[in-house]
């Protein structure tokens, strides 16, 4: 019986799929879940696993482009797989010389499959990655235990087994999968294959012959030496290869703590060049570039930031405030506010509570684009940017318009923790209303940051540096930052945005205004 091996459905808004990579050829035998070849759309890529065990026959090749739903293999099922007469037991040295029947195998318990599904993880989130399994196929799982760690552009995240019983794995590390789609299978229930015999039956001598088991050579995994996403970012900052380290994953693939437990390989004395190298040869040499393929994660987000840029009316307008008010009061305050609070008194916590202000008096900024409707909101949950291993992230302060600065310092803080540590949830990353973003701490003097959509307005810091400015018709020096606010002009007038701006600079020069609430 030969099982056709279809193009799945992959995502609404995909119909067509490119034939990567074969990793099986023409009459191989392949078995139940393994990967067969690895399938490009695009906005991912991720890997056929085969439906029975079988041998192949490849129907479409590397370079095909195939509509959904179009026959990619067929796997002819092997005559192997049905169903054996029960086995004849041979009693050795008894009275009478015909085979005695085995006694009928005890009935198996019902069994079920579930399938382990990609959950609902976010509301613009359409994708993940698997990144690393904890358990292999064949083992047997308990309720809630962790499975693997899935990846999102948004944050890492463990899978729980929804039940106890045997895992099958159909997507394997690497593998990017819809939400919906299917990660594992979970066989519960299953009864033991092996046949009890009952007391008074006679079992033959250790001499009595058996037939060999088939023996089957060990293949090379598709997925050894491959980094899952999270450790091959690792790598690429470690500067490391992914051929210089040993992977510890399943089918030898290089986990996240595989990356970071590699170390670069010491540098080998160089040969001497033969006499007849010429010093251009030895500079071409020097000429080396590498090419690496996009992961999902930095295509997901690049897609994004263009679709913001694309599908809003984005504009930026600028100011620049005096931060030596706020200079002035932290130096005088910070040591008696950190032994109150516990906490640093830093820069953050004024700006978030000048734009909480700000927001109230200009609410179109604080809201958001819905179909024909605009959605305001009266409250402020404020969107951190804070720079993570993996990069970006925006986690959120909730209700930061009734926090005080101690409060908002100490959330800026869990969260920063949080971020460096890889334990943000998506509920941490997800509802803000406005982003502030501090470019200022890696230098940067002036830039126009990119909405955080469904928001429409983000502000942007920078660094603090002395220049001259005229103050009351003298020339005196003060530090200043440049302020950027970017904004949707669908729903923020000119007028709106430059107002907006102007009330942040006025509460930051006289935060006395903070504390009186004028």
């Amino acid at each position: 019986m030969a099982i056709e091996m279809k193009v799945p459905a992959v995502g609404e808004s995909i119909t067509e799929v490119t034939v990567a990579t074969w990793n099986k050829k023409e009459g191989d035998v392949v078995k139940l879940d393994e990967v067969l070849c690895e399938l490009e759309s695009d906005k991912a890529t991720f890997e056929l696993p085969a439906e029975a065990e079988g041998v192949l026959h490849i129907v479409a090749k590397e370079g095909d482009v195939l509509p959904i739903g179009a026959v990619i293999c067929t796997i002819e099922v092997v005559g192997a797989q049905a169903a054996a007469p029960a086995p004849v037991v041979v009693v050795a040295d008894s009275p009478a010389s015909a085979p005695v029947a085995a006694a009928p195998a005890a009935p198996v318990a019902e069994s079920k499959v579930l399938e382990v599904k990609v959950p609902p993880v976010g509301e613009s989130i359409t994708e993940v990655t698997v990144s690393v399994w904890n358990k292999k196929s064949g083992d047997t799982v308990a309720l809630d235990e962790v499975l693997c760690e899935l990846e999102s552009d948004k944050a890492t995240f463990e899978l729980p087994a929804e039940s106890a019983g045997v895992l099958q794995i159909v997507a394997e590390s690497g593998a990017v999968v819809p939400i919906g789609g299917v990660l594992a299978t979970i066989t519960v229930g299953a009864g033991s294959s092996t046949v009890v015999a009952p007391a008074n039956t006679v079992l033959p001598p250790a001499s009595t012959a058996v037939a060999p088991a088939t023996t089957h050579q060990p293949t090379e995994s598709y997925a050894a030496g491959h980094p899952s996403p999270a450790a091959a970012k690792i790598l690429d900052e470690k500067g490391i290869a992914a051929s210089q380290v040993p992977g510890t994953g399943v089918g030898g693939r290089i986990t996240k703590d595989d990356a970071q437990n590699a170390q670069p390989a010491a540098a080998a004395p160089a040969a001497p060049a033969p006499a007849a190298t010429t010093s251009v040869a030895a500079a071409s040499d020097a000429r080396g570039s590498r090419r690496e393929k996009m992961s999902s994660l930095r295509k997901t987000v690049a897609r994004r930031l263009v679709a913001v840029k694309n599908e809003t009316a984005m504009l930026t307008t600028f100011n620049e405030v005096d931060m030596k008010p706020v200079m002035d009061l932290r130096s005088k305050y910070k040591d008696k506010f950190k032994e109150k609070h516990g906490v640093g008194l830093g820069f953050m916590s004024f700006f978030t509570k000048a734009v909480c202000v700000a927001l109230k008096e200009f609410p179109s900024v604080n809201a958001k684009i819905d179909g024909d409707e605009m959605v305001f909101h009266d409250f402020c949950d404020i969107s951190i940017a804070v720079s993570a291993p993996k990069g970006l992230v925006v986690p959120v302060i909730r209700n930061a318009e009734n926090l005080s600065l101690a409060g908002i310092e100490s959330e800026v803080v869990r969260l920063a923790v949080k971020a460096r540590d890889n334990k943000l949830s998506l509920e941490e990353m997800t509802g803000g209303t406005f982003t502030i973003t501090n470019g200022g701490v890696f230098g940067s003097m002036m830039s126009t940051p990119i909405i955080n959509a469904p928001q429409v307005a983000i502000l942007g810091m920078h660094n603090i540096v002395e220049r001259p400015v005229v103050v009351d018709g003298q020339i005196v020096i003060r530090p200043m930052m440049y302020l950027a606010l970017s904004y949707d002009h669908r729903i923020i007038d000119g007028r709106e945005s430059v107002s907006f701006l102007v009330r942040v600079k006025q509460l930051l020069e006289d935060p006395a205004r903070l504390l009186l609430d004028i």
